[in-house]
């Protein structure tokens, strides 16, 4: 055995969600042009300004893609409008990936400060050219003088977003505070980006924006990633719907219980494992204990959810795995970690930033959540979202949040282009509800929650004609519901092309081009983008691309 089995201690950093709203994303242009867009109004239109600048740039540059990067940046401040580059862009990440292009990726700053929002990616080809840079600046802060000292401490600015959120005193895990320049309302904020983390009745992955010279809670949204409301040795076990299971268990040694067997997958090279816990009806994880059996056949009722919650664990990590080269949802081999038997009567699943945690569902709208692959694809999906574009989880960009990951979803459970439709209890089938969305068909799924569906047709969304203009504090501002019109760009395009070349290109986009506050018309230019460095401009796959976000309105 590799390891003892005890929770894995994760040593990263908090996966950061995202932040301010979105705005549009400017359409490609050549090197002698650049197009305009209306852009959706703000305090200030130069807060958050997108770009994609495309063209070809032959001169020879010294070997280091950044300093290549900063110097065409420097040369070229009239096209990405951002100032002194080379003093307030710092490296972020530089990737290689398998076209042989090199991408460079930067977060703009002030005084070392990051800006929260502000990401500029510099894309090089195997020749490394330099061919587009794309992403969004802050231009306000080459014109305004932004005091990036505070006034209050770190362990201030805690207590007062553990205050602004109703936190239990039990945490999931310790809180983090990041130093940030934060646009909001009329005035670039330097402030204490609060992540704070809790199980619950109503669980919390929160994101509190504290002033760092008043104090005052600036901002705040919840991040929890949801399903929506209304988942060595070879062992065995039977799913939540009867499936017999193949499954990677580990032989344990107790002192007094002797042999037990637990749900501990160590097969995988470079993975540090798959891990499937027990929560036994409760919210704190933290003494939660690996799901434990005393044989290595996992058959009686209670088992099921966990069962499934691991075999689904293991067939999304391959997928990742054999289709996109993943290791895991940060592709380093992270641990993949699973929680069953959430909370009593839990109609939920969810990922929390760490975590996949499976509520049992009441028995008349959910049975146990665990029990959906395409359930599981999602939710770990969120995860696989945290660690590339990590898109902001509320208006536009959570929506493509969920919108990607309903569209790996249905990739991984490709028996149809429906999510949920497994974990669906008998009495909502009854009554006509059979699945949560339809990527196939969006309107024949109605909104559920009376709340969301009071603004806008009261079935799932299709069209931009179709969009639900909510408030923040409904759906995080619509995530779950207009997500739908993006799920239904994926579908089309996938009914030209097929799912294996869809998610090469879906994959492509989240992991290179967008950035956390990217909105539909930014993710429209990024899926196009790749579908051209994949396959050619002028493709069958570039064209069913531009013909699916055209048939729902994205521009």
């Amino acid at each position: 055995m590799k390891k003892k089995l005890i929770a894995p201690v994760l040593l990263s950093s908090a996966l950061l969600v995202g932040s301010i709203p979105v705005n549009v994303f400017a359409q490609p242009v050549n090197s002698s042009e650049i197009s305009s867009v209306q852009a959706s109004k703000e305090w200030n239109e130069k807060a958050s300004v997108p770009f994609f600048v495309k063209e070809k740039v032959a001169e020879k540059f010294s070997s280091s893609s950044s300093s290549n990067a900063l110097n065409y940046l420097k040369k070229n401040e009239d096209k990405t409008g951002i100032k002194n580059p080379d003093k307030h862009l710092k490296v972020k990440s530089i990737q290689k990936d398998e076209l042989g292009m090199t991408h460079v990726r930067f977060t703009q700053a002030i005084n070392g400060v990051n800006v929260e929002g502000s990401e500029v990616i510099a894309h090089f080809n195997k020749n490394h050219e330099l061919v587009s840079v794309n992403g969004r600046t802050n231009q306000t802060l080459a014109f305004e003088a932004v005091d990036t000292t505070a006034s209050i401490s770190r362990e201030a600015a805690l207590q007062a977003a553990l205050s602004s959120v109703n936190a239990p005193e039990e945490l999931t895990y310790e809180p983090t505070a990041e130093f940030v320049v934060y646009p909001f309302e009329k005035k670039n904020h330097t402030a204490y980006k609060v992540n704070v983390n809790f199980m619950g009745d109503e669980p919390g992955n929160w994101f509190v924006y504290v002033d760092a010279k008043s104090g005052k809670v600036i901002d705040k949204f919840n991040g929890l990633m949801h399903a929506d409301e209304h988942k060595t040795q070879t062992g065995s076990g039977k799913g939540v719907h009867g499936d017999h299971r193949e499954l990677h268990i580990t032989r344990v040694k107790e002192e007094n219980s002797g042999t037990k067997f637990a749900l501990a997958d160590y097969s995988h090279e470079n993975l540090e494992g798959i891990f499937t816990y027990d929560a036994t009806s409760d919210w704190d994880s933290s003494n939660d204990t690996l799901y434990m059996g005393n044989s290595a056949a996992f058959i009686s009722d209670y088992d099921r959810a966990a069962v499934d919650a691991h075999y689904n664990s293991e067939k999304v990590y391959e997928y990742y795995l054999n289709e996109h080269g993943r290791n895991s949802l940060d592709g380093e081999g992270m641990a993949i970690n699973s929680y069953v038997h959430m909370g009593v009567d839990y109609n939920n699943a969810f990922w929390n930033g760490r975590y996949m945690a499976y509520g049992d569902g009441d028995g008349e709208f959910f049975i146990p959540l665990s029990a959906g692959l395409d359930v599981a694809a999602h939710e770990m999906t969120h995860g696989v979202i945290s660690h590339t574009a990590n898109l902001a989880y509320r208006n536009q960009s959570g929506a493509l949040n969920e919108s990607f990951a309903d569209v790996f979803g249905a990739l991984v459970d490709d028996s149809d282009w429906e999510m949920g439709e497994d974990i669906m209890a008998p009495a909502a089938k009854a009554d006509g509800v059979t699945r949560l969305r339809s990527l196939s068909n969006p309107n024949s799924v109605i909104v559920s929650n009376p709340q969301r569906a009071a603004y806008g047709s009261g079935v799932y969304p299709d069209h931009m004609d179709e969009f639900y203009n909510m408030p923040l504090n409904v759906d995080n501002g619509g995530v779950h519901v207009n997500s739908s019109i993006t799920n239904h760009a994926a579908y089309l395009i996938g009914q030209e092309i097929g799912r294996e070349k869809l998610g090469k290109i879906y994959y492509r986009a989240l992991s290179v081009y967008l950035t956390s506050n990217s909105n539909f018309s930014e993710a429209r230019q990024a899926i196009v983008q790749s579908a051209i460095d994949l396959y050619g401009e002028g493709s069958e796959e570039e064209a069913a691309v531009q013909s699916g976000f055209d048939a729902v309105g994205i521009q």
